[in-house]
């Protein structure tokens, strides 16, 4: 019976996870489908950068304290919402593309 407890806990707890993917979803327009693109004419490509990079830049973003190539605003608007596991799935996310 603990087995089954046990195994029902920690498929609920994955099922609780961020979905990097699902959540990218709104990335897509500016940054590509494969965060490939250079956003607005602006930004550097995502792709290819490690998932500490970009969790630091979204975190600088949500605080406010980061405006890479004038961005910051813009950006703190998109990333406003997303709590910290969030933009940790993200950034896993668009660093395994």
């Amino acid at each position: 019976m603990k087995k089954i407890a046990l195994a029902m806990l920690f498929a609920g707890v994955s099922m609780m996870a961020a979905d990097g993917k699902a959540l990218s979803a709104k990335c897509v327009a500016c940054h590509g489908a494969s965060f490939e693109k250079v956003a607005l004419g602006k930004s550097a490509v995502v792709k290819g950068q490690k998932a500490a990079a970009i969790e630091a830049s979204l975190k600088g973003y949500k605080a406010g304290t980061l405006n890479k190539a004038g961005m910051g605003a813009l950006m703190k608007g998109q990333v406003a919402a997303m709590s910290d596991a969030d933009i940790k799935a993200v950034a896993a996310y668009a660093a395994g593309l």
